[in-house]
């Protein structure tokens, strides 16, 4: 095994740690990157592709705290968790409860809302910069709803969103039915005019690891086991790898919380299971992102394909995917386009997720040899860009702004 040396390692491979490698490789840093798996090859490509800019609530609400125990344990709801999980997950769980509180879930609305704001932007700018424009598409996102009685509880959802300052428009059904004529008929919608949608996000982040690449990164197929503060830097092993390095990012999505640990961090991350299938199609039946929010999924009109993904399920980094979150999308997707035939392939993706549903960004609390770059949740595509100058203006020693300060690792204590 040959010892290298580099600049700065990012661990992880996935659209953030792209983002980061492509933002610091170009301010003229040497980046590896380091990941056993081909980059940008899970959540980043499984996602549902939404630049989602209006998800300014994040997951753990009063709403979301009052229904708590029907919704983890009925198997069929849209938030749900694996019963052999549930004595790793207690702690999560109560730190779940305590930050979906009034005053503490409007605290991190806010936060997200701060994050979220220039997110649309920023991926315009990069799309353009690593030539994936024509992947990007502007005809905004849906929220579908069945009923009188879901129309009148969107309203008062976008109501607080709008209070964030988000764009939205309420549909009746008439309007909807004009706008998707597709769809089944619906009792109305809730409309983000201004969301992005990429038609296909695996090809986005395998454009975002070309640019990385051109830039100078380079990728080492490795996994990291170990990471060790040195007098020089920060010492990284594991099969087949030992590099030494100035500065490190752990950017690992679900799999940081045990890396962050070794860097002296005590993160409370956890995994959700994300899921999703896909049905061949020349003409995927709808023209932007749809959420029927009673389903709790999204049907995504990608590129030669329909998507539908969607769900949550709490459940750890080893179990197998489960048959019943796959069954429960398809009647989901069923549901809306009955005749359907059996869907070409399926997908299990992991999301690293923060009670506070805020990422964790900055430096380690035993100094800023060690960044912190994950936990994104439901946003990581969204953020990855913004996420990306963030850790560069640290490394670089400028102030990233108030917006990364919710973000902090030590917000945890010690």
């Amino acid at each position: 095994m040959r010892e290298m040396s580099v600049e700065i390692a990012v661990v992880g491979a996935g659209v953030i740690g792209l983002a980061i490698a492509l933002r610091l490789a170009q301010e003229g840093r040497e980046v590896a990157l380091i990941d056993p798996n081909a980059p940008g090859s899970g959540a980043s490509y499984g996602n549902a592709g939404t630049v989602a800019d209006y998800a300014v609530l994040p997951v753990g609400t009063p709403d979301v705290l009052r229904n708590l125990p029907s919704l983890l344990f009925d198997r069929n709801s849209p938030l749900a968790i694996r019963h052999a999980a549930l004595p790793t997950l207690a702690p999560w769980l109560l730190r779940f409860a305590r930050q979906s509180l009034p005053k503490a879930a409007r605290r991190n609305s806010l936060a997200i809302a701060g994050l979220l704001a220039g997110a649309s932007d920023d991926w315009r700018a990069l799309a353009s910069e690593i030539g994936g424009a024509d992947i990007l598409r502007a005809n905004g996102c849906l929220y579908l709803y069945d009923s009188p009685g879901a129309v009148a509880a969107g309203k008062a959802d976008m109501a607080r969103r709008r209070d964030f300052g988000i764009a939205v428009e309420m549909l009746d059904a008439d309007a909807l039915s004009a706008l998707e004529p597709g769809l089944p008929a619906m009792a109305g919608a809730a409309f983000f005019p201004k969301a992005l949608f990429m038609s296909d996000p695996g090809l986005m982040v395998d454009r975002l690891a070309q640019a990385a690449r051109g830039a100078g990164a380079i990728h080492l197929p490795a996994r990291v086991e170990a990471i060790a503060r040195t007098a020089r830097g920060v010492d990284l092993t594991g099969p087949q790898l030992h590099l030494r390095a100035r500065q490190a990012v752990i950017a690992a999505g679900a799999h940081s919380r045990a890396l962050a640990r070794m860097a002296g961090d005590d993160v409370p991350l956890d995994t959700e299971r994300g899921y999703h299938l896909e049905w061949d199609m020349e003409s995927p039946r709808l023209s932007r992102p749809s959420s029927p929010t009673a389903r709790g999924l999204y049907l995504c009109p990608m590129a030669g394909r329909l998507r539908v993904a969607g769900t949550v399920e709490l459940g750890g980094l080893m179990a197998p995917p489960s048959p019943h979150r796959l069954a429960r999308l398809e009647d989901g997707a069923r549901s809306i386009f009955p005749d359907l035939g059996p869907p070409d392939r399926s997908w299990m993706g992991f999301r690293p997720s923060m009670p506070d549903s805020l990422p964790v960004i900055g430096p380690s609390r035993g100094g800023p040899e060690i960044l912190h770059a994950y936990g994104h949740g439901h946003i990581g595509l969204t953020l990855a860009p913004l996420t990306a100058r963030f850790v560069a203006d640290l490394i670089a020693g400028r102030d990233p702004g108030p917006a990364m300060a919710p973000c902090l690792p030590a917000r945890f204590g010690r």
